[in-house]
């Protein structure tokens, strides 16, 4: 596109955002790579957005485009080099549209966070008047026509998804936002998670156990009082119980972005929590005591990032990490180049099951300044999100001080949150009266925290049409979240909710859009249904297709509980369940053959069975797939069956996975819809 091109359609550009008034196009150019396609890329001249557009090819094209939308202001390159399921551009392409992607504004210094800057940029500004003129330049293209939008983002750009269809009008037709968190989400599911983690730590694997196939079921055998609590007042905030199988790697996710701005918008909490009366720590539990680490050492030698990962103190970053839902958070660490990552003290330092802390710089030119740490190791320590002008300054020699006092504090912040009686989920922390048990801090954070990422509260009100996705395993967004937004909307349009809006859950999916997910045989990805999601809301904005119904559900005790069956669970995920002669457990000996027998049910009318992969000593890999699927459309239901013989005692947990496909594509990476169930082999 010349020059004159770019200015002729910025002329047609007419917006009421005078902040984005002058659009233009910097490259114009046919890409082969992932599939054949017109690349555009720009901004809005005197500000910091950039976007990039990829168009089909004409033939392809059916007037509508995707925009995703970020966890938080990133860049616009994020979804280039993607491939297989994960490539969000050719799959755009495969559905008849093209893709939008924008930087959100510009990408934030979570080192320097503020609350006084403009959230609504970020929030949804930039990216709708970047989706009014990509309007503009597919007109340029394939000619006038009216073109459907649709928007979707995950975690933080869930709460931007709302935001922009909420705060809006005619930019998008349709929003998929997925794991969606509330207004009262940060940073209390943080909280609650990492209490439990510092206080379950070595009991974990027997509550692992107890929920696993074939387990007793009472994760609450075998633990102390304490234990006891923190275990249910975990579950009855919402975190899913069946997901503390990844209590080694998860860590503290998020809340590694959100540390600076709590301690912003809440000094004195972290001072009150040591002193006053009704906090833990003014009279501190010895799991407590023992936990803290206050140490005075000095800087010995900086270490890079690539010495970082030799060492294993830090992961490289992955090009698939960068704008996902579930890892974007491990781009916030701020150190560039040749900067240090982290830092060898003169001190060995204790084991303490360190979450986070502060590094108090005592001598030198940093003196009085402090960087948020990370994680420790023996003499390594290894920031969080740092400002690089005050990293520059500290050098070898310098007295430090480390202290995980603050992060140790923020473990119980949210007995100190209790909202309004809508959040029934905080009712374990009232008493009878209705009246909070704990002393409450002045000002919830929540709904400061959720406006820093959609510019404006979730009020439920939107024009369009939406379906909402949800991880019942989810242990960043908590499962409750996807209903209290639900209320939300029926709150605004009653009777009319079902024609604009859904809400479907995704059974043992996890926060992240990956389709690799961490314990394969444990988790699925819900990529599949977030695709799916798409076509089946551009059909019922374009077409009228109704989608599938929401899926059935009640809260239980903080605990989002589906039917057992497809038929009654709706939504568009296959049920799975496989049974060992019958049961969930069963004994063998060692040579042995041992019968599998499998009841895969697809909700009607929502795909076929297009794969069924067979994982039996835990390899991850599902090396034996099920080569005969015979698949009932009347009913909904296949039944597999599987034979195999273990050569080494032990305990195994043979799995089963299976994928459903709306037309019955066996071959496509897109839209297949996953799940699994497992039980437990114990091999004498």
């Amino acid at each position: 596109m010349l020059p004159q091109q770019s200015q002729q359609l910025a002329q047609k550009f007419i917006t009421k955002d005078t902040i984005f008034k002058a659009p233009y196009i910097d490259i114009d150019e046919w890409r082969e790579k992932p599939v054949r396609h017109r690349y555009l890329h720009g901004g809005f001249a005197g500000t910091e957005t950039r976007f990039s557009l990829y168009f089909p090819e004409k033939s392809h094209y059916q007037g509508r485009f995707f925009q995703y939308i970020t966890p938080f202001p990133d860049n616009e390159f994020l979804s280039q080099g993607a491939t297989g399921e994960e490539d969000k551009i050719s799959f755009s392409i495969s559905s008849g549209a093209y893709f939008v992607e924008t930087n959100g504004g510009g990408k934030v210094d979570f080192s320097k966070p503020s609350f006084n800057s403009d959230p609504t940029i970020g929030a949804f500004r930039a990216n709708a008047a970047t989706a009014s003129f990509s309007k503009i330049v597919a007109s340029e293209i394939f000619g006038k026509h009216r073109t459907y939008g649709y928007a979707f983002g995950g975690s933080g750009g869930a709460y931007r998804t709302i935001g922009s269809i909420e705060n809006t009008d005619g930019v998008w037709d349709g929003v998929v936002p997925y794991v969606l968190g509330s207004p009262m989400a940060i940073p209390n599911v943080f909280a609650v998670r990492m209490n439990a983690m510092r206080i379950l730590d070595k009991k974990l694997p027997q509550i692992i156990d107890a929920l696993d196939a074939g387990g007793s079921g009472d994760m609450y055998a075998g633990l102390n009082e304490e234990e006891k609590e923190a275990l249910r007042e975990a579950t009855k905030l919402g975190f899913p119980a069946q997901s503390w199988f990844g209590y080694k790697t998860m860590g503290i996710h998020g809340f590694i972005a959100l540390y600076q701005g709590m301690r912003m918008a809440d000094a004195k909490f972290f001072e009150d929590f040591w002193r006053v009366e009704g906090y833990l720590g003014a009279n501190p539990t010895e799991s407590l005591l023992k936990a803290r680490l206050q140490k005075v050492s000095k800087i010995k030698a900086g270490i890079t990032i690539d010495e970082a990962v030799k060492l294993g103190l830090k992961e490289p970053e992955t090009a698939g990490e960068r704008g996902s839902a579930d890892l974007a958070w491990k781009s916030m660490g701020g150190v560039e180049g040749k900067m240090p990552v982290a830092f060898q003290i003169e001190d060995i330092l204790p084991d303490v099951n360190f979450m986070g802390g502060d590094l108090v710089i005592k001598t030198g030119a940093a003196a009085g300044k402090t960087l948020q740490l990370a994680t420790i190791l023996g003499d390594k320590i290894v920031f969080g999100p740092v400002d690089l002008s005050v990293l520059a300054k500290i050098k070898v020699g310098d007295e430090v001080f480390i202290d995980n006092s603050n992060f140790l504090a923020v473990q119980t912040y949210h007995r100190h949150q209790v909202p309004g009686r809508e959040y029934k989920v905080w009712d374990y922390w009232r008493d009878a009266n209705g009246n909070p048990k704990y002393p409450q801090r002045s000002l919830l954070l929540g709904p400061l925290f959720t406006r820093g990422a959609a510019g404006v509260l979730p009020t439920g009100n939107f024009k369009g049409k939406m379906i909402v996705l949800c991880s019942l395993w989810d242990r960043e967004a908590f499962a409750w979240q996807g209903d209290f937004y639900r209320e939300k909307v029926k709150s605004h349009l009653g009777d009319k909710t079902d024609e604009n809006f859904r809400l479907w859950y995704t059974d043992r999916a996890l926060h992240g859009d990956l389709s690799k997910q961490e314990y394969p045989t444990r988790t699925v990805s819900y990529l599949g249904v977030l695709q799916q999601a798409l076509r089946d809301l551009s059909a019922w904005c374009e077409k009228g297709i109704i989608p599938a119904a929401s899926t059935n559900y009640k809260i239980e005790d903080g605990q989002v509980v589906v039917p057992t069956t497809a038929s009654e669970r709706r939504g568009i995920q296959p049920v799975v369940n496989l049974t060992i002669n019958g049961e969930k457990k069963a004994n063998t000996k060692a040579g042995q053959t041992a019968s599998f027998e499998a009841v895969v049910e697809v909700p009607l009318h929502t795909g076929k069975i297009v794969a069924a992969e067979w994982d039996f000593e835990g390899k991850d890999s599902f090396p034996i797939k099920s080569e005969k699927i015979v698949f009932d459309e009347k009913t909904g239901r296949a039944t597999l069956k599987m034979t195999y013989k273990f050569t080494k005692s032990g305990t195994y947990f043979p799995t089963l996975r299976v994928a459903s496909q709306r037309n019955g594509d066996a071959k496509t990476p897109f839209a297949r819809i996953p799940n699994l169930d497992r039980v437990r082999v114990v091999v004498e």
